[in-house]
């Protein structure tokens, strides 16, 4: 029987299926379905499109912290997060208009045998020394490469032009692309934007509230602070913007959920003996490699520690269970998937650390698991024309 708080991802109504709808008004098919009240939505013909990504700001921090402000009164829908609920996953969605399944990308740190390292992906370094990962024969990102939404929708249609806003130390996958740290300058680069002749798809990502709520917490004075200010500020661009025959979107890319239990791979001595490599991926959502033979016994073993916190997997139970969604599995999958997989369904998370480990600060609030906190995100629209 599964927790009460447990929410697995619907993948006919989640970010997925947005950006499907997005692809869709712009002709591009990508074999998902896509949100009905988004579709209809499009059908207005707007001249600007923009999607603005607030990075962690998950339904259950929009309600309690801002209930009554501008994301709010213009929140039309609660939809799911994939799984795994985080950026490295979630963002990539939003980039290829794909499953997790589809493109490889499903957490943080992920093993890359050419390489023999566990790779950070978004910052695309060793995920215990931070080691920037540089090799003149391979790049990380060529085996586990997409066509970018983009491309994609330029390819389709010409007189379409893409843009993307996000912060400088992120990857860049538009042809036209700016940098922006705040949503002040947010703002301030999306408003000549959709002044400017032309149709335009405009995605903006924005690394706040995540940031503040892995340090602060889900509810904390720091991240409404944020909320409402950036409200107030949206809002404020949304009356410059009336008359430009524009829609703006806003949503996340996956929520939060506070930590009470937090434990290291370091300390889990009586299940390292079971282990042929360090666990992977992600704190909330474990891959191991077993010995063979120990299979079994170190399912056994670690259900009796962790099966209040975890629920377990095996690599093909996983597969079938459709939890990365659905698609044609991508070739690494099978490298990144160890034999089981552990993924969290309450307030546990498991630090993936070595000797090596390089010292982080410790999260308060975190995501990547099965909880309604890390899985609902909620889906804002404003209306410009």
């Amino acid at each position: 029987m599964e927790k009460e708080n447990t929410l697995f991802p619907d993948y006919n109504h989640s970010i997925l299926n947005l950006i499907t709808s997005i692809l869709n008004h712009y002709g591009v098919e990508n074999g998902h379905t896509s949100l009905p009240m988004v579709d209809q939505l499009l059908q207005k013909d707007y001249q600007n499109v923009v999607l603005l990504i607030l990075d962690g700001m998950g339904d259950n921090v929009l309600r309690t912290l801002s209930p009554d402000g501008f994301f709010s009164e213009h929140k039309e829908d609660v939809i799911t997060s994939v799984f795994p609920s985080t950026t490295a996953a979630a963002l990539t969605v939003y980039y290829s208009g794909k499953a997790p399944i589809e493109t490889g990308w499903i957490g943080l740190s992920q093993y890359f045998k050419e390489f023999g390292r566990a790779i950070d992906m978004l910052p695309c370094i060793d995920s215990y020394t931070g080691e920037p990962i540089k090799s003149k024969r391979l790049a990380v990102y060529d085996l586990v490469d997409y066509e970018s939404v983009y491309q994609q929708i330029e390819n389709k249609q010409k007189e379409v032009k893409t843009y993307e806003i996000k912060p400088s130390y992120c990857e860049f996958r538009a042809d036209v692309t700016m940098n922006a740290e705040d949503i002040e300058t947010i703002c301030k680069s999306i408003v000549p934007l959709c002044k400017s002749e032309g149709k335009k798809y405009i995605f903006v990502y924005n690394d706040i509230p995540d940031k503040t709520l892995h340090r602060k917490g889900c509810y904390s004075d720091e991240v409404k602070v944020f909320l409402q200010d950036a409200e107030k500020k949206i809002q404020k661009m949304c009356e410059e913007l009336k008359g430009t025959n524009t829609l703006l979107i806003i949503t996340a890319d996956h929520g939060h959920t506070p930590i009470r239990h937090n434990y290291s791979t370091l300390d889990l001595k009586d299940l390292q003996d079971y282990w042929i490599m360090p666990p992977g991926i992600e704190t909330r959502f474990l891959s191991f490699w077993i010995k063979k033979g120990k299979e079994e016994e170190f399912r056994k073993k670690f259900e009796e520690q962790f099966g209040d916190a975890f629920k377990v997997y095996t690599k093909q139970e996983l597969f079938d269970s459709h939890l990365l969604g659905y698609g044609k599995i991508h070739p690494k999958m099978d490298d990144f998937i160890g034999d089981f997989v552990a993924v969290a369904t309450s307030d546990t998370m498991i630090r993936l650390e070595t000797n090596l480990s390089r010292e982080k600060y410790e999260k308060i609030s975190n995501h990547c698991g099965l909880t309604k906190d890390e899985m609902e995100v909620p889906l804002i629209t404003v209306d410009l024309k």
